[in-house]
């Protein structure tokens, strides 16, 4: 038997140049690549098709949210109660009452953190599992040297696997996360493909506002407004995905014929973008999913008829019409709104019953559509907020300590995990980070934290140090 490759990254390169050039016995070098990339033996068995990443960009907090703590001093405890819920040991705000319904289908990690106390750079490094490279304070916008973002990691390896989905592999809706910040000048890192390049970035959906003031998280938007126009999306008349396919197969033939490393490597990069070409036109049942307005009144009001909800809803229509990633921004339009810094009157009144409607209404359609077994949904902010408030009930940063919601996708049901000290500022028992929940993903999707992926340079970059929190699933 012939061994072609070693654990040795440079080895393997030489291994391959000395390949183009003798022909290796007639074996094209397009097939070794192709041998070494498709190497999946050692991948996890999935528990997970599909994932909807819930983020509620600003950091809410533990206290007002699951891991209360009514018996600690007027202080830290906060303005607000728990609410009955349906499992032991967890305590849910009673602003949170759709979710206390439904505790029984979703398990809370109450222990993430880090001490990545910044907002751009604690949500790149919740959506990609890796710390910002610039440090706390150094900037708040994406860079070309952001690491990917997991959805980013998995259009990857369903590229290497050869699956190009009608659907696009990875969305992010409502927008861009910062795009309704402000004066939409703001791009905050985490959610794109950094440095792995173009072809694996999200479609990036887009929503107006009618105002730099206006919120339409928290209030009702019309029709005419939740149109979830592809940002960039203008194909050419008459293009559709059966022609760019039969031109995709001229193409093949052409590329059989080089030889050279130097032309492989073209060759591989134009399809890398070739498949982007491929998602982008996208098929009349994804085109589809993006509208709204095909679902019924009745379900449209179960998620709330917010941008919140209808983003939630929207995610779920994505997810069956194939796309495997799918983030659902929480911006941070009032430049507060999660990060509660004022009061805890916008958390009561707009931010706590626009997640509660929208979590819960997502939980139980998929259940009942029967995709949350094969749905993992995660909802997380970027940070918690301090133990101690000040006197109009604001907390400030707090990164140290801050809850995860999961279900579907292989998690257990009306589980807790972890523990966390009286004032609820610190865990005394299994403590997640960010490594380790990308880890805990990628598992569930069937791919190996250990694996590797090239950078522009061919630089290997493991996926994330992390390790999986194997006693999250079933």
């Amino acid at each position: 038997m012939l061994t072609l490759f070693n654990q040795n990254p440079k080895a393997n390169r030489r291994k391959l140049i000395q390949a183009a050039g003798t022909g290796l016995l007639g074996v094209s070098l397009p097939k070794i690549l192709a041998a070494q990339e498709s190497n999946f033996s050692d991948a996890p068995s999935p528990t997970a098709k599909n994932v909807i990443f819930m983020h509620l960009f600003g950091g809410p907090s533990q206290l007002e949210t699951f891991d209360m703590k009514p018996d600690a001093p007027s202080d830290i405890r906060g303005p607000f109660k728990p609410t009955p819920c349906k499992t032991d040991g967890l305590l849910v705000c009673e602003h949170l009452p759709n979710i206390a319904k439904i505790t029984d289908k979703v398990t809370v990690v109450k222990t993430m953190t880090h001490d990545f106390n910044d907002h751009s750079g604690a949500g790149h490094y919740v959506q990609t599992g890796h710390r910002w490279h610039v440090p706390i304070g150094g900037g708040f916008n994406v860079t070309p040297q952001d690491w990917p973002a997991i959805g980013s990691v998995a259009k990857y390896f369903d590229q290497q696997r050869g699956l190009i989905n009608e659907a696009p592999t990875y969305a992010v809706v409502p927008n861009a996360l910062g795009r309704l910040q402000q004066k939409g000048d703001i791009a905050r890192p985490g959610e794109t493909a950094g440095w792995l390049g173009g072809a694996f970035a999200p479609v990036v959906t887009s929503i107006e506002k009618k105002s730099e003031t206006d919120n339409p998280f928290w209030r009702e938007c019309s029709d005419a407004e939740l149109q979830f126009s592809i940002r960039g999306l203008k194909p050419q008349e008459g293009m559709t995905v059966n022609r760019f396919a039969t031109r995709a197969q001229l193409l093949d033939q052409i590329n059989k014929q080089q030889q050279q490393l130097r032309q492989l490597d073209r060759s591989r990069l134009f399809d890398r973008y070739r498949s982007r070409a491929l998602e982008l036109v996208l098929s009349d049942k994804a085109r589809l999913a993006f509208d709204v307005t095909q679902e019924s009144d009745a379900m449209r009001d179960q998620y709330g008829r917010h941008l919140y909800g209808q983003s939630a809803l929207v995610a779920r229509r994505l997810i069956e019409a194939g796309t495997r990633f799918v983030t659902v921004q929480y911006d941070c339009v009032d430049g507060y709104s999660w990060d509660s810094h004022r009061n805890s009157d916008d958390v009561k009144e707009h931010l706590l019953p626009t997640f509660d409607q929208a979590f819960a209404a997502l939980v139980n359609d998929l259940d009942e559509r029967g995709l949350l077994d094969e749905t993992l949904i995660v909802a997380m902010g970027e940070m918690g907020r301090t133990p101690k408030a000040n006197s109009t009930w604001g907390r400030n940063h707090w990164s140290t300590l801050f809850p995860a919601v999961l279900a579907g996708g292989g998690v257990k049901r009306g589980f807790v995990f972890g523990e966390t000290d009286k004032h609820a500022g610190y865990a005394t028992a299994h403590p997640v980070s960010p490594e380790d929940m990308a880890a805990t993903i990628f598992t569930a999707l069937g791919i190996n934290p250990s694996w590797q992926i090239l950078d522009s340079i061919g630089r290997p970059h493991q996926l994330t140090p992390g390790k999986p929190v194997q006693e999250l699933f079933i």
